[in-house]
Formats: C-alpha cells, structure tokens, sequence
C-alpha cells in the first residue's frame, strides 16, 4: 500500500496501492461496514440497499438515449443520500421510485417513460398511454 486517507466524512478510505508485478499505481475505496440500509418492496420483503441495482435500472431506462452516465451517477449519489438519511435505516421502493422518476422526467421523457413503465407496472396498454398523456399536456402547457 502507497497511501491512506479517509473522505466523504469518515465513513470510506481512500487507498492508493501499487501492483506487485507491473508497478501501476491504482485507487481502491472502502466502506465502514455496519448495520445495513434496508429497502421494503412492494410485497413487504426487506433487501439491502444496492446502488449497483439503482444504477442498472437507469442505465437500462436511458440505453440508446442521449443522457451522460455522469448525471445518473449523480441521481444514484442522491438516493443514497435519501436512504442514509432515513431515520429508521429503510426507504420503500415507491419513495425511491417516486424520487428516481422526478428526475428522469427533468433529464429524458423517454427515459423516463421506460423506466415508469417497469416500476409503475403498468397493467395494459391504458394505464400507459395515461401517462404518454399526460407527459404530453405538460409538454402543450409549457410551450404556451
């Protein structure tokens, strides 16, 4: 090992470590670990909060569209802030879901149409063309 700090306020260490065979230099992050943020699904179960899994969600809901992987990056970094700051240490998938769909709405309609229409399970054709609706008067409104 290199080097070793603490950031992002004392709860992750920076290591700078160096290949015993080719003598690159590389960065590794690292985690306090401790009692588990939880998430409560739909059905009641309880999983560990994944970032990993939200990240994948919006990559899948933005592939092909023109929104930086930077910015759900960002997204992502928000709702973890939001599960670390609950003060029962758990969120439930429609809290995080309504703030994930708040922001793709701002950053991509289509993106946000993909991925409303995993998480707000649409039960037929109906259910989606209601919200395709429904983007389209805000988009007549704000064009007044």
């Amino acid at each position: 090992m290199v080097d070793s700090r603490e950031s992002g306020g004392g709860d992750l260490i920076r290591r700078r470590r160096e290949c015993n065979r080719c003598r690159r230099r590389f960065t590794t992050y690292e985690r306090i670990d401790e009692i588990p943020y939880m998430v409560v699904k739909k059905d009641g179960r309880r999983e560990r909060f994944d970032r990993q899994k939200v990240l994948q969600g919006l990559l899948k809901a933005c592939e092909k569209r023109p929104v930086p992987t930077v910015k759900l990056e960002a997204l992502v970094d928000e709702v973890e802030r939001y599960v670390l700051e609950s003060p029962n240490r758990e969120r439930t998938t429609n809290e995080i879901g309504a703030l994930l769909m708040s922001h793709l709405k701002k950053l991509d309609k289509v993106a946000y149409v993909r991925f409303a229409s995993v998480y707000l399970d649409f039960k037929d054709v109906r259910e989606f063309m209601g919200e395709l609706k429904g983007l389209l008067r805000e988009r007549t409104r704000k064009e007044k």
